[in-house]
């Protein structure tokens, strides 16, 4: 029943499989360390928090009906604060963390938390509001009005506050959807500029900080060092990558209708520690939004001389690479991603990609450790018109003895959830027809890479089939 949905290459090679690859790749695999690490930090935070605000009457406080409200309004500021701050750093993607848990985990995990700080945000003005009125005895309007006319600061946070109202809209993801990476990308940036313009009312009206001058000085201490930590990562870093390994466009090459392949040249490309499938911030040095940073995965392995990455002409940043000239210099950001051959165990796997979603599983096919018939391809695609490296793909499945299966046309809709295969599928279910495709599936590692909502599809088709969730893993591709 697959054989009316897919063009199946099989290719058993002679020769005997090539493992080429750096030594000590399997170094690279989950740290379990730098997740404990994390968590620490996340639980000493909370301690932290708690303690500052009991400690400062907010235990006292909350067993008192007059003051209760305004008690729980305080810690609620308290753990916004938090969250806010863990939110940063997440976004400014440290390296030991961005290994640890992933990109695509960060991500929801900045995601919540950020959700969560606004939330936060939103229940510290209702309260401290509504504790303050009851005191005054005033209206909650009339109440917040003199709380942000007559108290310092409060301007600014105002301000601030409606700047964290219109980043997390934009990432609600009806409006998501609608808007380009680029527009997205630059309003939230304005994240910082609010986390900027909220330091000073904490610091000034946080009554937890009220005559303690050591903890005054000591958070906004920690706010600057943050900030010193998000600049090291996000600009000094990538300029002292480009300073010492002069990163320019070497080449741009057409791969089909609406994706191109950028070749880049430099030195000591290797010493990037960059591995087959993961992705750096790209910025090329071409004036107009240049500041606008975009995740492209490698899509061939590194060398010390060349990286080579592939990109679908879906917006403004994306369509302008694809105007590129040889000799334009460019920032890298990263390594990022733990879409890489590194987190292969050994054995059979099935690589599943969606459109431009190959890109980075085309780079792992070379250093897989796998042997002859252990691994599987399945390419999905709208129209034969949009595969790209399917010669490449070919050459490899000759070399290295895998499977290849492309999954072409429309995408079939079903009442349950949205499918990850064509139509053409017919009724079999989404989990029987990986099961037809990859005989003994459950036993595989699973690599998965495209849109959103599609890899969440083959995510659970891939689990109703048996394959345990600790061996799927997946990469969204949104560009």
């Amino acid at each position: 029943m697959a054989e009316a949905m897919v063009r199946g290459r099989q290719r058993r090679s002679r020769e005997p499989d090539r493992r080429s690859g750096r030594a000590g790749l399997d170094s690279l695999g989950l740290p379990v360390g730098a997740r404990v690490w994390a968590i620490g930090v996340l639980a000493a935070g909370l301690a932290g928090t708690l303690v500052l605000w009991a400690t400062h009457h907010g235990a006292r406080d909350l067993m008192s009906p007059g003051a209760r409200v305004t008690s729980l309004g305080r810690l609620t500021g308290l753990l916004c604060a938090l969250f806010f701050a863990l939110a940063l750093v997440m976004m400014a993607r440290p390296p030991r963390l961005e290994r640890a848990f992933g990109q695509d985990q960060l991500v929801r995990l900045h995601r919540a938390v950020g959700v969560g700080a606004f939330f936060l945000m939103l229940a510290h003005i209702v309260l401290v509001t509504w504790g303050y009125s009851a005191g005054a005895g005033l209206g909650l309007v009339a109440e917040f009005k003199d709380l942000v006319v007559n108290y310092d600061n409060m301007i600014p946070a105002t301000v601030a506050t409606g700047l964290m109202i219109l980043v997390v809209l934009s990432s609600v993801r009806m409006i998501r959807r609608r808007l380009r990476y680029e527009t997205w990308h630059l309003l939230h940036l304005w994240v910082y500029v609010g986390v900027g313009l909220a330091v000073p009312h904490e610091t000034s009206l946080g009554t937890d900080l009220e005559g303690a001058t050591f903890l005054r000085i000591g958070w906004w201490a920690a706010w600057v060092l943050l900030a010193a930590a998000v600049l090291a990562w996000r600009i000094g870093r990538p300029v002292m990558m480009s300073l010492r390994h002069q990163l320019v466009v070497q080449d741009v090459v057409r791969e089909n209708v609406d994706s191109v392949s950028i070749y880049m040249r430099g030195r000591n490309l290797l010493d990037l520690g960059a591995q087959p499938g993961q992705f750096f911030v790209w910025r090329f040095m071409t004036g107009r939004g240049w500041t606008r940073g975009h995740p492209f995965s490698l899509s061939a392995v590194p060398t010390d001389e060349r990286l080579r990455i592939t990109v679908r002409d879906l917006g403004d940043g994306s369509g302008a690479v694809s105007r590129l000239r040889p000799g334009i210099r460019v920032l890298a950001e990263g390594p990022y991603g733990r879409m890489h051959p590194g987190v292969h165990p050994g054995g059979p796997a099935v690589l599943v990609a969606s459109g431009i979603g190959i890109t980075p599983l085309r780079a792992m096919l070379e250093r897989l450790r796998a042997g002859p018939g252990e691994l599987t391809v399945l390419y999905r695609v709208t129209d034969p018109d949009r595969l790209v490296f399917a010669g490449e793909i070919e050459l490899l499945a000759r070399m290295r003895g895998f499977r290849v299966h492309y999954l072409v046309g429309p995408r079939r809709r079903t009442r349950r959830r949205p499918s990850w295969v064509p139509e053409s599928a017919g009724i079999v279910s989404d989990a029987q027809i990986l099961q037809l495709l990859v005989p003994g599936v459950a036993g595989h590692e699973v690599y998965v890479c495209g849109p959103p909502g599609w890899a969440d599809s083959v995510r659970q088709a891939a689990l109703e089939a048996g394959v345990p969730a600790a061996r799927i893993h997946s990469e969204f591709i949104d560009w």
